[in-house]
This record gives structure tokens, C-alpha cells and sequence, in this order.
């Protein structure tokens, strides 16, 4: 027998009514998910994805949609209103879209990037962090980092942090020595490259919080932090400005070996 899948609840967030609404759609014309995949050119697995929240549409085929149903530009606004929109799941959102990007660009001008991390730099900020349930917690944050390690043959990462980060001394002069320690060993990795902005490179655009940008193939998306929470950005405009913004970001960077002997002059005096 065919596996009966409920409908996503329109109500949680406009990606969740758009993935609804492509399902009434096509079961109101009649559709299977093969039949609509040859609509949108995709996989009836895609098509499937898309509907249960789980993948994104395009804009290609959201436009095709229009045409086929007769809907003038109803499915291309639901997509621009759903890429405008704040998701309330937008985290779990992210973390497939790190998962699957080929090149990650990031800056961060307060805290080591969590890829970069030790665990027990990792588990001090933890600990410092509003979350009640820190081991469940710490345990997400480690998968995380080891699942980006392990897919190190196929992503690459451009980070920029700031000195700032080097000065602060996170849980002790130990955990912060062996962080750094693991900071250059990171910095040393062929895929990675790790630049520093110096405090002598003076005021610069990064002050208003981190960033990343994800490149997913055909079309990048962005990531916003911010305090108690950041925002996923999928709208192709915002996410061109904050590529600019992180290449204003790195135009105040050192360079890669320049970098790596800020880091070093930092490790010395903490040994």
C-alpha cells in the first residue's frame, strides 16, 4: 500500500504554506509526485522533499508551476514572500544547507568558529550560554563540528574573525592555549583558508555582528547572527549584500601567513 503522508500545518511559517499549497495543487489537478516532477523537472523524490518541508524549491520551478496550473505569479511570490519571511525552524534549515554546501565563507568577531573549536572552548561557551540542557546542547554543537570535518574533501572555508577573538581568554589559559594551538593546525589544512583582522586595521563593517554565506550550487544563502538568535536569508539580493559585506570584511584581513603569526604571537603569551 502507498504511504498516506500528512500535510505540512500551513500555519507554522510561509515555507511551511507553500510546500501545503504545492500539494493541494497538484492533487487538485489530479498529479502524482512523478507527474509533477516532469512538470518542475525534478525527481518524483524531490517533488516529495519539497512537499513535507524537507527541500526548497527554485525559482525556475516554481515559475513552471505558474504556467502549468494557470496561477499567474501565485507560486514565484509564495517562494519571494517565504525567502522574505522570518521561519520560525530556520535552524534546522541551516544546518541541512551547511551540510550540503561546497564552499562556506564566514566571519565572526567575537567567538572561534564552532568548525575551528576544541570541545572544551566548545563546552565553556556552553556553559555560558542561556541553554538549559547543556550536554544536549554540547552534543549538537560536536556533531556538528565533526560532520564538517569529516566532509572535508568537499567543502571549502574561508573564515575571517577578528583579534578580538585571540585576546578574549575563553574558560582558562590552558583551554584557550590548546585552542589556539588547534587554530593554527586548522589554518594549516588545504581547504581551509583563516585570515585575521588586526586591531590596527581599525573601525570596519563586521562590528554589527557574524555572518556566513553558504554556496549551495546554483545559488547561495546567508546567515545573520544576532543577540538571542540569528536569521536565515534566502532572498538573492540580501544574500548579494552580505557577500559584499564580507568581502568589505576581508579587505581589513592580514593575509594567511601574516594571520597565522597574530595567532602565534597570542599562543606565546599564554605558554
Amino acid at each position: 500500500m502507498p504511504i498516506v503522508r500528512d500535510p505540512l500545518d500551513p500555519k507554522i511559517s510561509l515555507w511551511h504554506f507553500l510546500a501545503f499549497y504545492m500539494r493541494f495543487w497538484r492533487e487538485k489537478q489530479g498529479l502524482s509526485l512523478t507527474q509533477c516532477g516532469q512538470i518542475i523537472h525534478a525527481a518524483r523524490s524531490s517533488v516529495c522533499n519539497i512537499e513535507a518541508g524537507r527541500q526548497r524549491p527554485n525559482d525556475d520551478q516554481m515559475r513552471m508551476l505558474d504556467e502549468k496550473y494557470g496561477t499567474g505569479m501565485l507560486f514565484q511570490l509564495l517562494l519571494w514572500y517565504a525567502r522574505m519571511a522570518h521561519d520560525p525552524d530556520w535552524g534546522r534549515q541551516f544546518i541541512r544547507y551547511e551540510e550540503e554546501a561546497d564552499l562556506v565563507k564566514m566571519y565572526h568577531g567575537q567567538v572561534i568558529p564552532l568548525v575551528f573549536q576544541t570541545d572544551a572552548y566548545t563546552w565553556t561557551y556552553v556553559q555560558a550560554s542561556a541553554f538549559k540542557d547543556f550536554e544536549a546542547t554540547m552534543a549538537r554543537r560536536v556533531a556538528r563540528k565533526e560532520f564538517s570535518l569529516e566532509r572535508k574533501g568537499s567543502v571549502l572555508i574561508w573564515a575571517v574573525i577578528d583579534e578580538a577573538v585571540l585576546a578574549r581568554t575563553v574558560g582558562s589559559p590552558q583551554i584557550m592555549a590548546e585552542q589556539l594551538e588547534h587554530l593554527l593546525a586548522m589554518a594549516d589544512l588545504p581547504h581551509v583558508s583563516l585570515r585575521v583582522i588586526p586591531f590596527a586595521s581599525g573601525a570596519h563593517v563586521g562590528v554589527d555582528g557574524s555572518l556566513q554565506i553558504l554556496s549551495l550550487g546554483a545559488r547561495n544563502v546567508a546567515y545573520s547572527g544576532a543577540q538571542n538568535g540569528g536569521r536565515l536569508i534566502e532572498s538573492p539580493g540580501e544574500v548579494r549584500e552580505l557577500s559584499v559585506m564580507f568581502d568589505r570584511i576581508g579587505a581589513k584581513a592580514a593575509s594567511e601567513d601574516a594571520s597565522r603569526e597574530i595567532i602565534k604571537q597570542y599562543l606565546e603569551r599564554l605558554e
